[in-house]
C-alpha cells in the first residue's frame, strides 16, 4: 500500500509541477524579468561591466523552470504520500480527498509559510553575496524546527484526543505548534538586506507569486493525490462488489 501512495504521490507532484509552472510563466517571471531589468539599467547607471549569464533567460524560464518544478514537485508528492500514510483514517473520517487537503495544507505551512515569513525570498540581485550561506542556514534551520513543531503538535493531538474531544484535542496541538514557531521566531536572527529605495511594488509582486507558485503546487498536490486515491478506493470497492456477487 505505502508503495502505491509513493507512485502516486510522484505522479501527483508531476501534475502539481505542470500547475506550478504555468502560473510561474504567467505571474512569476515577468515579476522576475523587471528585477533584472532594473538591476541591469542600475549596473549600466554605474559603468559596471556586465558579466554573461550561465545561462541564458530563455533557458531558465523554460526548460530550467519546467525541470526545477517536476523535481521538487516528485520529491514533495512522494514525502507527501508517506504523511499522508501515517494520519489517514486515524484522525477522523474525512476520506481521502479531505484527508489529502488536510495534510497539504498542514504541509504547505509548516514548509512554506512559517519560514516564508520569517525570511521571505528576494528578488534577482537583492541582498548580499557574502551572507548567502548564513540566510540559507538560518532559513533551513527554521524549516527544520517548523516540521519537528508539526510532529510534536501532531502527538499532542493524539496523546490528547482520547481524553478530550477532537476539537479541543486540535486546538490544543495547533496551539502547541504555534507558539513552538514564535519561539523560533524570537530565538533566530532576522534578515533584512533590501536596499533602501528599492521599489515596494516590485518587491511585493515578486514575493506575492512566489507564495503563489507554493499554493498552487501544494493544492494541486492535494487535490490530485485525494481524487486519484478515492476513484482507486471506489474501483476497488467496486470490484469486490462484483465477486461478492458473482459468488453469491
Amino acid at each position: 500500500m505505502v508503495r502505491t501512495y509513493i507512485l502516486r504521490g510522484l505522479l501527483a507532484g508531476v501534475i502539481a509541477a505542470a500547475a506550478a509552472f504555468g502560473f510561474a510563466r504567467v505571474v512569476g517571471e515577468p515579476q522576475v524579468e523587471r528585477a533584472v531589468a532594473r538591476e541591469a539599467a542600475a549596473a549600466h547607471q554605474r559603468d559596471d561591466p556586465s558579466e554573461p549569464a550561465v545561462v541564458s533567460r530563455d533557458v531558465q524560464t523554460t526548460v530550467g523552470l519546467a525541470t526545477g518544478l517536476v523535481v521538487a514537485g516528485a520529491a514533495l508528492g512522494g514525502l507527501f504520500s508517506l504523511a499522508f500514510a501515517v494520519v489517514y483514517r486515524r484522525f477522523a473520517d474525512a476520506g481521502a480527498r479531505g484527508t489529502a487537503l488536510a495534510v497539504a495544507g498542514a504541509a504547505c505551512i509548516a514548509v512554506f509559510v512559517v519560514p516564508f515569513l520569517k525570511y521571505p525570498a528576494n528578488p534577482p540581485a537583492v541582498g548580499n553575496p557574502a551572507t548567502i550561506g548564513h540566510r540559507t542556514a538560518l532559513y533551513f534551520t527554521l524549516l527544520a524546527f517548523s516540521l519537528v513543531s508539526l510532529v510534536i503538535s501532531v502527538a499532542c493531538q493524539r496523546r490528547l484526543v482520547a481524553r478530550l474531544s477532537a476539537w479541543n484535542a486540535s486546538l490544543i496541538a495547533a496551539a502547541t505548534y504555534l507558539a513552538l514557531v514564535a519561539a523560533a521566531y524570537v530565538i533566530l536572527p532576522g534578515v533584512d538586506e533590501v536596499a533602501a529605495g528599492y521599489p515596494a511594488s516590485l518587491l511585493w509582486r515578486f514575493r506575492v507569486a512566489g507564495a503563489g507558485i507554493q499554493c498552487v503546487l501544494w493544492v494541486t498536490i492535494g487535490l490530485a493525490f485525494g481524487t486519484l486515491t478515492e476513484r482507486s478506493e471506489r474501483g476497488a470497492a467496486r470490484s469486490r462488489s462484483d465477486l461478492i456477487s458473482a459468488k453469491g
